[in-house]
């Protein structure tokens, strides 16, 4: 197809040819020619090809067509349309109909009442046209924004709740919590929060900071307290787990990797559920940031808690979900222990049956029970010391004294 020089220059010379022809045939001929080459019609085709047209004038002597919208409306119509969220020609137009009076009273829109006419009479296929510029320049702002690590992301396999499988021993899903306070300025403690999906067996690790390096080290931690190897390790999208330390080690190991969807805190729900029971109920809203607290918390993770958590605090599982007219009907599985699930499973050698019997048998829960207490009380206590502080807070916002009592009480405050 010829664009608009190619043609102009096609009928200069063709015209000479069309105004030398002797019959009319001859000039339907070329008229037949012009109109096929082209794609013209044909009246606009005799109207070219007379002996005075348009192309016989230089361009700053044509005949230009006058200019309605001008740009003073192409700028008030970029306003409006950011305003009303982008929308398409047809809804823009219909919102100016009724709209723009009302945004000039508010002062939003500053312009004449000429312009403000011209706003309401303008149709929707105008608008796009006048529109074209002010998308292609949101569209750049928006192709050219920083990414972080977008072909690692792309390496990295999505997966929704529905697609892990939760009867598959060793499928782990990780996430942090932060022990930031009411500031997230600076260093803080961040408890690493992993937990199987099949059985419900959770592990901890507090390390100090989000950085690539301490994240790796306390996964390989945790991973080392399973009583079964991992299979597959889902975190979320944050840049903590989502990077080449972890992807490396995951192919080293031959570990599947997959991540969560961006924002989507259901496809990592599980161990969303742990991060609130496990971690904070127990521990808190406090801000921990010195190495004194991370030792405990570090030994509180590892020993009693684990211990309490997966051998004697039965989990449910969802075994079915139907919605019935606008109701969700969920079904679950009889409540059973992360330990009992690990026992009943085929994949289980049985001399680490044999062990997790062994320390089953072992423990006391009601010890447990009193050990953590004097854990989270010695955690409260250098919390307390390092912010010098000797008062006894409101007994609203106190630490609750047994591990029982943190279920049942709300999460205490941060104390300044």
């Amino acid at each position: 197809m010829m664009n608009m020089e190619s043609r102009t220059q096609y009928l200069k010379e063709l015209r000479i040819e069309y105004l030398q022809a002797k019959s009319k045939g001859e000039r339907g001929r070329l008229l037949d020619e012009a109109e096929r080459r082209t794609e013209l019609e044909r009246k606009y085709l005799i109207k070219k090809l007379k002996s005075k047209s348009n192309l016989d004038k230089k361009p700053e002597e044509r005949k230009k067509r006058k200019v309605v919208y001008d740009n003073r409306v192409t700028a008030a119509l970029a306003v409006c349309w950011r305003i009303f969220d982008h929308p398409c020609g047809q809804r823009l137009e219909a919102s100016l109909k009724t709209e723009t009076d009302r945004l000039r009273n508010l002062r939003e829109l500053q312009c004449s009442d000429e312009v403000a006419d011209k706003l309401k009479k303008i149709d929707s296929s105008t608008i796009d046209e006048k529109l074209l510029h002010a998308k292609e320049t949101e569209r750049q702002k928006h192709k050219y924004h920083r990414k972080i690590h977008p072909l690692l992301y792309e390496k990295v396999p999505v997966k929704v709740f529905g697609d892990q499988d939760r009867d598959r021993l060793g499928t782990v899903q990780i996430d942090f919590v932060e022990h930031c306070g009411q500031s997230a300025a600076g260093e803080f403690l961040c408890s690493l929060s992993t937990t199987d999906i099949a059985t419900g067996w959770w592990e901890g690790e507090p390390q100090m900071g989000r950085g690539q390096i301490p994240t790796f080290k306390s996964i390989e931690e945790a991973r080392a307290r399973y009583p079964f190897p991992w299979k597959e390790a889902h975190p979320d999208n944050d840049t903590a787990f989502i990077n080449w330390h972890l992807f490396r080690y995951c192919e080293r190991e031959h570990l599947e990797f997959s991540r969560s969807r961006p924002y989507k805190k259901n496809d990592n729900c599980l161990v969303e559920q742990k991060n609130k029971t496990h971690v904070r109920k127990l521990v808190g809203h406090l801000r921990y940031d010195t190495p004194a607290e991370q030792k405990i918390l570090g030994d509180f993770y590892r020993n009693e808690l684990r211990l309490y958590k997966n051998f004697f605090q039965p989990v449910m599982k969802l075994v079915s979900k139907e919605r019935i007219g606008g109701k969700i009907h969920r079904k679950y599985d009889r409540a059973k222990t992360p330990y009992l699930r690990v026992m009943e499973s085929k994949e289980i050698p049985q001399e680490e049956r044999k062990e997790l019997q062994r320390i089953y048998e072992s423990l006391n829960p009601a010890e447990l029970k009193r050990t953590c207490d004097k854990k989270l009380d010695l955690l409260y206590a250098t919390y307390q010391k390092k912010n010098k502080s000797s008062k006894v807070e409101p007994k609203k916002k106190q630490r609750p004294a047994t591990v029982s009592s943190f279920i049942r009480q709300p999460v205490p405050v941060s104390v300044s």
